[in-house]
């Protein structure tokens, strides 16, 4: 007995009304995940990935999907419907010479794989497609990174800084061509001076061509046979700099200056990568930071947060006079407009600083400040003999229910 066949929408794990956006782009995944060559020797990969094409043939053709919705897959088997079988297995698009074998009587001549293998096949095969820019043309060098550590003051307010790092500079004895002077690079005989070699091998597909890197001349197309003395046929010398870097005012932790054309040298006549410097900013015993704004704490007294005062608060740009108002509760917020940190693209818009108020209650008190303290209380609602005068009326009042209750114990025995 044959197998059952899965349904093609479960089969590509989408809904029967997905539209072919969608119907491609599961099938892009299925394909890539199963593909033969990504596992060699795997039948039960090789089984799903022919089973998933034949569903993508299926639903990616509107006329083919049309009677498939109608009659299932009776409609491609010789019971209904006039697409009675697709006849041999056709090929996809001609890429690459794919799919010259028969997948269980299916021609997928009518669906859309050109740009589906065109995007596996540059993972598979490492980007060889044809077309692929040449690897000896001109490219921007490597950048550098390199990180510093600034206060958080220096973050704040902006500063500059000196990093010693090692740079390759074009060689002065070759001019850069890596080769003993009268002398010249010669072409690389392996790849014709492209930087590419194309290496073709047979794959469940037919014939598949990679194109790699030349090994001979590391893509560089030319080869040098006799070295410069200077700098060993590499074309570039190393020497130690010194860079300035400009920190600007509010640079938050973990983000990168970007220094123009001082990274590596670029090859084949291209342009020097960058410097990437990230910035890592120190902890403040004080100050706490939240994007463009400042927080922080500062205590206050009793008597300061109960009769208000002047008090210094410290910010970024030094003490600043605050009055605390007469009344004032513990965890009150403050905004000092202004004195955060600084736009990273508009030094002259800065973020605000929050202060919270907190009352600290002093552990260490002088007889004399006890008595002071004792004394405000009795003129403030006594409340450290409040809880000693609630205990003497709830014991009286709990002598009198006794009472009461003995009472009538004694009354009912002289009845």
């Amino acid at each position: 007995m044959a197998e059952s066949k899965r349904d093609y929408y479960e089969v590509l794990g989408v809904s029967k009304d997905a539209d072919d956006a969608a119907i491609k782009k599961a099938y892009r995944v299925l394909a890539k995940k199963y593909h033969p060559d990504m596992n060699p020797g795997d039948a039960e990969a090789e089984k799903k990935f022919k089973e998933a094409s034949e569903a993508y043939a299926v639903l990616s053709d509107a006329d083919k999907r049309r009677q498939y919705d109608q009659f299932g897959h009776a409609a491609f088997e010789g019971g209904a419907g006039a697409g009675a079988g697709f006849g041999g297995f056709g090929g996809f698009e001609d890429i690459f010479d794919m799919f010259g074998g028969g997948f269980g009587g299916f021609d997928f001549n009518g669906a859309d794989f050109g740009d589906i293998f065109g995007d596996i096949f540059g993972d598979i095969f490492g980007g060889g497609r044809r077309g692929g820019r040449a690897s000896n043309s001109p490219m921007k060098g490597a950048n550098i990174r390199k990180s510093i550590r600034i206060t958080f003051e220096e973050a704040i307010s902006g500063c500059e800084k000196e990093l010693e790092l090692v740079l390759k500079d074009p060689c002065t004895t070759c001019n850069g061509t890596g080769a003993k002077p009268g002398t010249s690079p010669e072409t690389c005989p392996k790849c014709g001076g492209k930087g590419q070699v194309v290496y073709s091998s047979q794959s469940f597909f037919g014939t598949v061509q990679n194109v790699q890197t030349c090994p001979n001349c590391n893509g560089t197309g030319k080869i040098i046979k006799e070295k410069c003395s200077s700098c060993l046929g590499t074309g570039y010398t190393s020497s130690k700099k010194k860079i300035r870097v400009t920190i600007p005012a509010g640079i938050d932790n973990g983000q990168s200056v970007r220094i123009r054309e001082k990274g590596e040298p670029g090859v084949n006549g291209g342009p020097r990568g960058d410097l990437l410097v990230e910035v890592n900013v120190s902890r403040h015993p004080i100050f706490q930071r939240q994007d463009m704004h400042i927080f922080s704490t500062v205590p206050i007294s009793f008597a300061q947060a109960a009769l208000g005062a002047d008090i210094r608060v410290p910010t970024v740009d030094g003490d600043v006079i605050y009055t605390v108002k007469p009344g004032t509760k513990t965890d009150t917020k403050v905004r000092l407009k202004g004195k955060g940190v600084p736009s990273l693209r508009n030094a002259q818009v800065r973020g605000d600083h929050y202060v919270t108020l907190v009352i600290q209650t002093p552990e260490k008190l002088s007889a004399e400040a006890k008595e002071a303290l004792r004394k405000f209380d009795m003129l403030s609602g006594n409340t450290l003999k409040q809880e000693s005068a609630n205990t003497d009326a709830t014991d009286k009042n709990k002598g009198k229910s006794k009472k009461k209750f003995m009472d009538k114990v004694k009354e009912a025995f002289e009845e």
